[in-house]
């Protein structure tokens, strides 16, 4: 009777080994040979007619191994099932098996061990959030802030002319680049190249030569000549120009093919309401109020992320777990579709143990206070995000499509999966930070926030 036996050999690293007798699989091994015996088609014998000895002369060596590979495997899953440790992925064969196999005889059957290798999850505690003082920094809206976003917003709704010919900075060319040699011929095989662009990105010197211009109209200016620096840098990069040493000193006609100008949208009631419908503002004093909290709502939440961040950093700096560090090594190593090499494995490792630490937080403290996504929920943000996506504000008769439209995307698991992620993702944040009694508040400027955000982890 097959023996299986398991003994510590390392930090939270067993070793489980299979014991087999002969007669543990001999007799599926001959089971099996019969089985092949009666359906097997070789020339010169009719079906079902092979003798024993031809079949185990032609398969017998690797039903053997077959056999007593699945009787091992049957073995440690049984095992596995019966005592449930806590692991890491799949058993890994030790590398002793592979030599064992190679001496596989069906001539001389004897007793067999396998070994195997599992990494034991480690029992800890979750670093107290209570005791924790997280950062959160609020981003200070000022006066500038909102003019900016008024004039961003009147550009943005305002009315799109097309004047006969340039007269201001705030102009829009439709122009195409045509490079031309020193007598202004088009060079052949150079670039050509259609952009759009304001007056105001050409160079000052440049832009009086501009003026007055009108549809098919050009100018042959070098690229050093006809923009500066912050503006030559991605004209440089459109034109493909990137790697050539002399990209500003080459030639080309700008040519218009069409002339755009925006009319900024009065400050009145119709604007208004087209932004903010449902508002009642009738003052300017009102809208830009509104503006204003539209942009605090947006560093809010930028606010809300990188409270995340930091206790995401807090909970993975200061909780405690050791880890079977060379057997996860060596499951990186070989238990993918694709082996990789030593090399890889220490690049990614560092990665990996912290994405690693994170789920057995995460699945810790998601268990132990419940936090749980219903279908019902599930139904509910996939709606919202349909009624953001189409634009819909309202729910009546007119957007009864919605629902079956819902029930469709509600049988995508993908879909489903995706959305259950995130919302148990912002349960379990808004939970931590619910825990968190301490908060360090700083009123800083956006580019203060900026430069101190985080990329997100979580």
């Amino acid at each position: 009777m097959a023996t299986v036996t398991r003994e510590n050999v390392g930090l939270l690293t067993d070793r489980i080994t299979v014991q087999l007798t002969k007669e543990d699989y001999y007799p599926a091994f001959e089971k099996a040979l019969k089985n092949y015996s009666k359906k097997a088609n070789v020339p010169g014998f009719r079906p079902g007619m092979v003798p024993m000895g031809h079949i185990k002369k032609m398969f017998g060596a690797s039903v053997y191994t077959d056999e007593i590979l699945r009787t091992v495997e049957k073995e440690i899953n049984a095992y596995l099932e019966k005592e449930r440790p806590e692991i890491f992925a799949q058993p890994l064969p030790t590398e002793d098996n592979a030599e064992t196999v190679r001496q596989l005889d069906m001539n001389l059957p004897s007793d067999y061990h396998f070994s195997f290798e599992i990494g034991l999850r480690p029992a800890f505690t979750v670093a107290s959030l209570p005791a924790a003082t997280i950062k959160r920094r609020k981003v200070n809206v000022t006066d500038e802030m909102v003019n900016e976003e008024v004039s961003r917003l009147q550009t943005r709704y305002g009315n799109m002319t097309e004047p006969e010919a340039v007269a201001s900075e705030q102009h829009v060319l439709n122009v195409t680049f045509t490079e031309v040699d020193a007598s202004g011929n088009p060079v052949e095989g150079g670039i050509s190249k259609d952009n759009s662009l304001l007056v105001s990105y050409f160079a000052e010197a440049v832009r009086p030569k501009l003026m007055g211009l009108k549809k098919d109209d050009s100018i042959t200016v070098t690229i050093d000549e006809a923009f500066d620096t912050k503006e030559k840098e991605w004209i440089v990069g459109d034109l493909g120009l990137n790697e050539a040493a002399d990209a500003g000193s080459r030639s080309f006609r700008i040519s218009i093919t069409k002339i755009g100008f925006v009319e900024t949208r009065e400050l009145n009631e119709e604007f208004f309401n087209q932004l903010f419908p449902g508002k009642a503002i009738a003052t300017e004093a009102e809208f830009r109020q509104a503006v204003k909290e539209d942009i605090e709502g947006y560093w809010a939440n930028q606010t809300r992320s990188q409270v995340q961040d930091e206790i995401y950093h807090y909970l993975i700096d200061h909780t405690q777990m050791e880890f079977p560090t060379e057997f996860l090594k060596r499951w990186l190593q070989q238990g993918g579709e694709k082996p990789k090499t030593a090399e890889e494995v220490e690049q990614e490792f560092p990665s990996f143990i912290n994405s690693l630490k994170w789920s057995m937080i995460s699945d810790k403290l998601m268990l132990e206070n419940q936090l749980s996504v219903q279908a019902e929920e599930l139904r509910d943000f996939a709606k919202r995000q349909m009624m953001g996506y189409m634009g819909v504000t309202t729910l009546d008769e007119s957007t009864a499509w919605l629902d079956s439209y819902v029930d469709r995307m509600m049988q995508d698991r993908k879909y489903i999966d995706q959305m259950y992620n995130q919302l148990m993702t912002d349960k379990l944040f808004a939970w931590a930070e619910s825990q968190v009694t301490s908060f360090q508040d700083e009123l800083v400027s956006v580019e203060e926030f900026t430069a101190k955000q985080h990329h997100h982890h979580h």
